[in-house]
Formats: C-alpha cells, sequence, structure tokens
C-alpha cells in the first residue's frame, strides 16, 4: 500500500510539473532579448560613460547570454531629454528593446522613466545618479544600480568634514542631479557639524569657472565642492588649480570618476577625495574585469562602466531562471536573488529601488606614487551599504511599505 500511495503522489506530481512546465518556459517576446545602452556618446561624459558603457553591455551579454539570443544597441542621446524620450519611445514601440542600461544623466533617465513603466520594461539605471529615482520619483521597473546623490553626498561629507573642512561653498550645475547632489551634500555637511556658506549655480558646458571660484574664495570657503558631471568637473579642477586655491581650500569634486582624474592628472587632482562604487585596482576580481576590458576599450573603467556590465549581467541571469523577458515577473526575480560579483560582494534591491552596495573612499595619489598611468587612488575606507545609503525608514519612494 505504501508502494501505491508512493506512486499515486508521483504521478500528481508528474502531472502538476507538466502543467507548470509551459508557465516555467514563457517564451522571450521576438524570441530574444534586447538590450539599448542610451548614453552620452560624444559629449562631456563620453569617457565617463559613452561607449564603455556599451562595451560593458556587451561582456555582459558574452558571459551571461549564452542560451539565450541576446542583442544590445545603442544610441546618443546628446545630452537632450526630448532626443534621449524620442529614441526610447521608438526603442520600446518598433524596435523591441526590453531594457535600457546606463542612462547616462538624471534629466533624461527622469525623462524616459514615466514611459518606461507604462510599456513595461526595465530601466538599469548606472549613469543617472540623483536620489529623486530611490526616492519621491521611484518607480516600480527601475533600479538604481550604482551610485547616487545621497550616498556620494554621506561619504564625502563626512571624510571632509573630519578632516578639517568645515565652511563648504558649492558650484553647481543646472541640472537635476547637480541639484540633488548639492541639497544631499549640504544635508550631510550639517549633520557633520559644517557650513554651507554659499552655492554658484551654473549652465551645463561651463567653459569660465573664474568668477565662481573667486565668490567661493572670498566667502571664506576650506571646501569648495563640485556637484556636476565629468566635463565641468575637469574645467573647475583645472581652474581652481590656476587660481592656486587648491592651496587654501580642498577642492572636492562630488561626482568625479576615474577618467576626470586621468585627464586631470595627479599634479592637479593630488589628495582629492572622491566617493565611488567601484575602484579597478581593488581586489584580483576588480583587476581581472578590468583587464578584460580595457582590452577593449583601451581605458580602465569607471564605477558607471562597471555599474552596466552588473546590472546588465544581473538582468540576464533573471531572464534565464525565469525563461521569459515579462518585466514585472523578471524584476521580481532581480529582487530575490542577492548580488555577487567583482562589482558588489552581496548587494540587493531594497524596495526602494536601490541595490545596496558597498562604497569606497578613495584619495588621489601625489605624483609619483602611482606605479602606471591608470594607478590613481588610495582606497581609504570602505563605507558599507547599509550605513551609506539612505534609511528606508526616511525614504520618501511611494513603494516602501511604512
Amino acid at each position: 500500500m505504501a508502494h501505491s500511495g508512493f506512486g499515486m503522489s508521483a504521478a500528481v506530481y508528474l502531472g502538476l510539473a507538466a502543467l507548470a512546465a509551459p508557465a516555467m518556459a514563457q517564451s522571450i517576446s521576438d524570441g530574444k532579448v534586447k538590450i539599448g545602452v542610451l548614453t552620452d556618446i560624444a559629449g562631456p561624459t563620453a569617457m565617463a560613460n559613452g561607449r564603455g558603457s556599451v562595451i560593458a553591455a556587451e561582456m555582459a551579454a558574452e558571459d551571461f547570454g549564452k542560451d539565450l539570443n541576446v542583442e544590445v544597441i545603442s544610441a546618443d542621446h546628446q545630452g537632450k531629454p526630448d532626443v534621449g524620450s524620442q529614441i526610447a519611445a521608438r526603442w520600446f514601440d518598433v524596435e523591441g528593446v526590453d531594457a535600457i542600461a546606463d542612462m547616462q544623466g538624471s534629466p533624461i533617465g527622469l525623462a524616459v522613466q514615466n514611459m518606461a513603466a507604462q510599456k513595461s520594461r526595465i530601466m538599469l539605471l548606472s549613469g543617472s545618479t540623483s536620489s529623486d529615482f530611490n526616492g519621491k520619483a521611484c518607480s516600480p521597473l527601475t533600479v538604481q544600480w550604482t551610485v547616487d546623490t545621497y550616498n556620494l553626498a554621506k561619504g564625502a561629507a563626512k571624510a571632509v568634514t573630519e578632516a578639517g573642512g568645515s565652511k563648504w561653498y558649492f558650484l553647481t550645475v543646472d541640472q537635476a542631479y547637480g541639484h540633488a547632489l548639492s541639497r544631499d551634500t549640504s544635508e550631510q555637511v550639517k549633520l557633520n557639524g559644517g557650513q554651507v556658506v554659499g552655492n554658484s549655480v551654473f549652465p551645463p558646458n561651463t567653459s569660465d569657472f573664474a568668477s565662481f571660484l573667486l565668490t567661493a574664495s572670498n566667502a571664506g570657503a576650506n571646501v569648495i565642492a563640485i556637484a556636476a558631471s565629468s566635463g565641468d568637473t575637469v574645467t573647475a579642477l583645472k581652474q581652481a588649480d590656476e587660481f592656486g586655491l587648491s592651496a587654501k581650500a580642498k577642492i572636492v569634486p562630488l561626482q568625479s570618476v576615474l577618467t576626470d582624474v586621468h585627464a586631470v592628472g595627479l599634479k592637479i587632482a593630488h589628495d582629492a577625495y572622491e566617493v565611488s562604487p567601484f575602484y579597478w585596482d581593488r581586489t584580483p576580481e576588480t583587476r581581472a574585469w578590468a583587464e578584460r576590458f580595457y582590452a577593449k576599450a583601451k581605458i580602465m573603467p569607471t564605477g558607471f562602466h562597471a555599474g552596466v556590465y552588473s546590472s546588465v549581467a544581473h538582468y540576464l541571469k533573471a531572464v534565464r531562471a525565469v525563461r521569459t523577458d515579462d518585466a514585472p515577473t523578471v524584476m521580481k526575480q532581480m529582487e530575490q536573488e542577492r548580488v555577487h560579483d567583482f562589482f558588489a560582494a552581496d548587494g540587493y534591491i531594497r524596495a526602494d529601488r536601490k541595490m545596496i552596495h558597498d562604497m569606497y573612499m578613495l584619495r588621489v595619489k601625489k605624483p609619483g606614487e602611482n606605479k602606471g598611468d591608470w594607478d590613481l587612488y588610495n582606497v581609504v575606507q570602505t563605507l558599507p551599504g547599509e550605513t551609506v545609503n539612505r534609511p528606508l525608514s526616511e525614504s520618501p519612494c511611494p513603494l516602501v511599505k511604512k
């Protein structure tokens, strides 16, 4: 009897498994998983994101798309939200794009996000850094993977105030992430006992920072914080050095990346602090991946590049696991699986759509300390993900249950 009962259970189990099989093997729409990398290909952040972000996505497709038909396409949004929106609309409606990666620039990310939600497509943000993406503008199918203005602000404010930077003056690019970066950093400076003595707002791609730097110096600032992306950061760093301000104040580029420091050089950038999600020379695993990337891109990867790879790899793992590119199903799987790769040792996606991972306090090396062209930083401190990101209890994201 026991044997016959076992047989019945097995038959029932096999029958249920047969019924479940089609659900598990839902078809991939168009028979293809299509990922669009929307980024700045030829503009001021092209080195920080750009072609490198496309290469990173292609590497992830090579590594994790072996049993899927994966296609990676890319486009240049030219730094314009309307252009970015037009490209995304065409990708969704005509070209069958399932997910958009990188999305350099918060204004473009914010412009595209509602459309992506309406069309049920996933957004993997690496280059959109405004903390509003995990705050008031959070969206169920968007993940902010790499960095945000809150964790950049928290890390920088703590390190720089502890090093004696008490009077802060901000140079803020007149864009969504620039204002978010200044706002978030100002709050953290005050929490750390510092003082904000002024803020100059400038248009993107400014060529002359003289008046802003002079105003900051006259305000008695001992910290000049640059809330801008690569092009403006590089220009401001160079001009601050020309005016001899680095002798009077700590120059803190709040969103600088490896390629910015490489462009400016150690003579100008040395001793600057940078909060980063990634440094290529930190571990054997980061070095191994960076060497692969370098062979293709001819530059060492920035945190944005590493974040694009990590986010696309995690997305493809989820698609493989659920055998569908249905966005809500894939996102649920992405939330369930932890992130274990060279980028994040034990990362995870929170309810506010922030991927939580450690950040690193870097300090730019002095000339002569470096052993090679891309050996630019010392890792000063690891900032644990839970401590450097906004507490969920304080999140204005509507997806977070209070």
